[in-house]
């Protein structure tokens, strides 16, 4: 049993409910969609199997391992979930929300895509958190889509906007739609990976 691991690193989760807490990131490689603001490098992967895994991320002084890729649900499997609650940690996985889980994931961060290339069709049908990066789209539809016990919306980074992002977009829109709350990507704020 092996995995596509573009990398393993300890920092601050810049986005979403638990911003600012210290958690070793496990990047998968790889995605299904192709999504024109992605700024993740995933590409590339060297292959690691468990024990690999659970010896790198031993290493950091935090039980808050998030999963993220690419699309981590293409590559995590039942196996790693359990060896990883089995090690103590408290396991989070960022996804598009277009494959089947496994079992017993602590927290659920969901960013679905819409009208990007690839599949974006749902598959999951409850997350913790539901993290839309904001295009100007109709987010309404999405939120009824899927039911979380918080929403969040996310400005677009990109060269389309003017000063690369649609902050004053989002902003408004929350402030007109409070239900929603806003997400930063306070790791770019502040420098860090």
């Amino acid at each position: 049993m092996s995995y596509r691991v573009n990398e393993i690193f300890y920092s601050l989760q810049g986005e979403g409910y638990f911003t600012g807490t210290p958690a070793v990131f496990l990047r998968f490689s790889g995605c299904n969609l192709k999504c024109g603001f992605c700024d993740t490098r995933h590409e590339e992967y060297v292959v690691m199997n468990p024990t690999d895994i659970i010896d790198r991320i031993k290493g950091y002084p935090t039980r808050h391992i998030v999963i993220t890729g690419g699309e981590p649900s293409l590559q995590l499997d039942q196996f790693l979930v359990d060896l990883l609650h089995d090690e103590g940690y408290f396991i989070q996985i960022e996804t598009n929300g277009t494959h089947i889980l496994p079992e017993g994931i602590d927290w659920v961060t969901c960013s679905p895509k819409s009208g990007m290339n690839g599949e974006a069709d749902l598959r999951i049908r409850h997350v913790d958190e539901l993290k839309v990066v904001y295009e100007g789209q109709d987010v309404e539809s999405i939120a009824n889509s899927i039911p979380a016990m918080h929403y969040f919306l996310q400005p677009c980074s990109s060269d389309r906007y003017p000063g690369g992002s649609n902050t004053s977009e989002t902003v408004e829109y929350i402030l007109k739609n409070p239900h929603w709350r806003l997400s930063l990507q306070t790791h770019k704020l502040i420098n860090i990976q």
